[in-house]
């Protein structure tokens, strides 16, 4: 079993630790046993697919939902049995969550108006929030005045404007369109650069993910498959789900034939694969291998040689090339039918569909996992 660290920081640096955690809904554990530190300042994401417990432990975390068992230490204090005003937490959802009849201003203000701040205050507030989320402006119009991002900011000016220990986000970008979810990601990042405030945010999206967190845990089934600094996870995942979660990945299933050393030469189709060796791996074992479309190259059928020693090499015939603007997927089929991606910079004069080409990379990249 793949181990790593949960730790974000110091014991003194620790903004959030979530101690064997869980929540069952009848049969189903939608979180079991977890265990998670958050360090102050950190930038924290729960990545999974729909269904893996991510949305359930973020409400444990805010108070909306009581952990069957486990306790929430937030800065250092327990508050598994606080309810959520008393954990001096903030949250942004995926639907905003604005109240229709109120302005943006009265939107953003409406937690300290709860908290009985005195007026004077809560202008003082106001303004800052105006000023960091770039509503100036804007603080009289009514949300179906606002487009999507500028309800999107008036829902982070008002997780935020209680200057809480630790905001939570979940989904909050899934409603808009992709140009921009790409211009709140680096926004978001900005904003919790600039605050110092620890995020912990929720999504299904693996880009989200990777764009703007500083580590990420991918959560399946009610607990962690990795935790780690996002290039980490990116780049050498814990597991065959990691693997195939994380990246877009060609994914190959063979039997070991021999091992030698760090590699494991295993049977594919026919053709001999060299890859990287899991531990106690011995001939005969199942191997389950991932290789990132980026890792795989291509060139010409026709120009012959050895793309290099210590390189897998695959031929067949290049079935179509998917434009993506600065890069281009390119889709090889083999003579038995299957298919192995490879993506690079776009060649549309020197490759086309039908032309005979080489898949090949090192046998050093890529992640094996016993099946």
């Amino acid at each position: 079993m793949t181990s790593w660290s949960t730790e974000g920081g110091s014991a003194a640096s620790v903004a959030l630790s979530l101690r064997s955690i869980r929540k069952h809904f009848g049969p189903v554990k939608a979180v079991d046993g977890v265990e998670l530190h958050v360090a102050q300042g950190e930038f924290f994401a729960l990545l999974g697919p729909s269904g893996s417990g991510k949305t359930t432990l973020l409400r444990i975390i805010a108070g909306l939902e009581r952990p069957d068992s486990g306790t929430v230490v937030v800065g250092g204090q327990d508050v598994t049995h606080q309810p959520p005003y008393g954990r001096r937490i903030g949250m942004v959802f995926q639907n905003f969550l604005l109240f229709p009849h109120k302005t943006a201003g009265e939107n953003i203000i409406f937690p300290l108006r709860m908290q009985r701040v005195p007026r004077d205050e809560r202008d003082e507030r106001l303004a800052w929030a105006l000023k960091l989320l770039r509503l100036d402006g804007l603080v009289e119009r009514y949300p179906n005045e606002l487009s999507g991002g500028q309800q999107q900011r008036v829902a982070l000016a008002r997780g935020l404007i209680s200057r809480p220990a630790l905001l939570l986000l979940d989904e909050p970008l899934a409603n808009l369109d992709r140009e921009l979810r790409a211009e709140m990601e680096v926004e978001i990042r900005r904003y919790q650069r600039e605050l110092q405030i620890p995020f912990v945010y929720v999504t299904h999206n693996q880009e989200e993910a990777l764009t703007m967190s500083d580590r990420i845990a991918v959560m399946r089934n009610g607990v962690f498959e990795q935790i780690g600094p996002r290039e980490e996870v990116y780049t050498k995942p814990a597991s065959a789900f990691v693997a195939s979660f994380v990246g877009s990945a060609n994914r190959l299933e063979g039997r070991v034939a021999e091992v030698s050393g760090s590699e494991a030469c295993i049977e594919w189709n026919g053709t001999s694969i060299l890859v990287p060796r899991p531990l106690d791996t011995a001939p005969g074992d199942r191997i389950l291998f991932s290789i990132k479309f980026e890792d795989v190259d291509i060139s010409s059928g026709e120009e012959g040689g050895d793309p290099g020693a210590g390189r897998n090499r695959l031929r067949g015939r290049l079935r179509d090339v998917i434009f993506k603007g600065q890069t281009a997927n390119y889709i090889v089929t083999l003579p038995d039918g299957v298919e192995i991606i490879a993506s690079g910079t776009p060649r549309a004069q020197t490759l086309r569909p039908g032309d005979a080409v080489v898949a090949h990379w090192p046998a050093t990249v890529g992640a094996s996992f016993k099946g």
